[in-house]
């Protein structure tokens, strides 16, 4: 088989430690192959970069082993050509598997050209999707938050959520910092309703005449005290995001265009795929890293299971979530696509179907 790297390295990549193996060519022009395991701390990697530069090392390969592949990239990139690859494509033979094995196995795959590395964004980008990643994961607390309010409610007898759309909306929030407070009388809370909702001042009355407690006050506070940590936490991040967005803007607005895509969702595609998409060779090949296309298993003939890979769950969240605004749209064509696919093969296939087609648009 074609030799296509002389100098390169393998490494097996664990939390404390990593096993590297490296192939050059011997005295005689034979690949030799020699194994060392160093443990994760940044003095052990630098000895390790040092032990391959001493080898004239010039490629090195390892997989995406969770988070631990990181520190092992940030402290060799650009001193060697590094290829983070998927375990999927470099897997061992099983019942041969052993840490040295693994690392042999992946130089071996790199010295002959058969690994194709993953996409790894700029430092700048992936400080992004540290951001927007981060702004995300608070999103879901304080949606979590705002139920565990529900749950305090019901316990209590208050039914506010069966006659207000949002519990912590202007109005909402008003009433349950004044139940907070002690206050039970369901008219002067219902009097407290801003905009439409003073329309319904009689189910307000019956829904807030509940049996309120002393533990139900206490347990409103804490967690009405942590939306509002959540609220200002997330305040922050946009400001952060938007500060680090400014180079993008005019990507910004090309995605906002779209329809069902705000500048939120703008911020998080760009951060999971980059400004100018270069990395990938066209729409197919983008959509089937995002996991957002049907997936491809066929043999003799016959179609066997589409099912999607796994992507990246934060990009298909936020064309799910695009997809959901796009499939509402009057007179538009993501509307009738969702509608047309939604009546044969169920709503979930058809917002992914929207989702697709609004990621290959923006490509």
């Amino acid at each position: 088989m074609q030799v296509v790297y002389e100098r390169c390295c393998g490494i097996d990549v664990h939390k404390q430690t990593v096993v590297a193996c490296v192939i050059v060519p011997g005295p005689d022009g034979q690949a030799t192959k020699e194994t060392r395991t160093f443990a994760t701390m940044s003095e052990d990697l630098e000895a390790l970069a040092s032990w391959l530069a001493g080898l004239n090392v010039t490629h090195l390969a390892m997989e995406s082993t969770g988070v631990y592949w990181k520190p092992v990239f940030n402290l060799l990139d650009g001193r060697f050509q590094i290829l983070v690859v998927n375990a999927e494509h470099s897997k061992a033979l099983s019942g041969r598997k052993t840490d040295v094995q693994d690392a042999e196995h992946i130089a071996d795959l790199l010295r002959h050209g058969l690994l194709r590395g993953s996409f790894i964004p700029s430092q700048v980008l992936r400080e992004l999707r540290d951001l927007t990643r981060y702004r995300t994961k608070l999103g879901n607390d304080r949606v979590s938050e705002v139920n565990r309010v529900q749950k305090v409610l019901e316990d209590a007898n208050i039914k506010l959520a069966s006659v207000a759309t949002d519990v912590m909306g202007v109005s909402g929030r008003a009433m349950l910092e004044q139940i907070v407070q002690g206050q039970t009388d369901p008219t002067i809370l219902a009097e407290l309703a801003k905009g439409r909702l003073r329309e319904k001042q009689d189910l307000l009355q019956k829904a807030l005449s509940g049996r309120v407690r002393s533990h139900h006050r206490f347990m409103l506070a804490q967690h009405l005290s942590h939306i509002d940590f959540l609220d200002d936490a997330i305040a922050q991040l946009d400001q952060q995001i938007a500060e680090q967005m400014r180079p993008f803007e005019a990507v910004i607005a090309r995605w906002d265009s779209l329809p069902g895509i705000n500048r939120r969702i703008a911020e998080i595609v760009i951060a999971e795929l980059g400004p100018d998409l270069m990395p990938f060779e066209d729409a197919q090949h983008l959509a089937s890293w995002a996991g957002m296309c049907p997936g491809n298993n066929e043999s003799a003939g016959k179609r066997k299971s589409g099912k999607m890979r796994n992507g990246s769950p934060w990009l298909r969240r936020a064309l799910v979530e695009a997809a959901q605004g796009a499939a509402r749209t009057k007179n538009k064509y993501y509307q009738a696509l969702y509608h047309r696919l939604a009546a044969r093969r169920g709503k979930q296939r058809a917002l992914m179907a929207v989702g697709h087609s609004l990621l290959v648009t923006g490509f």
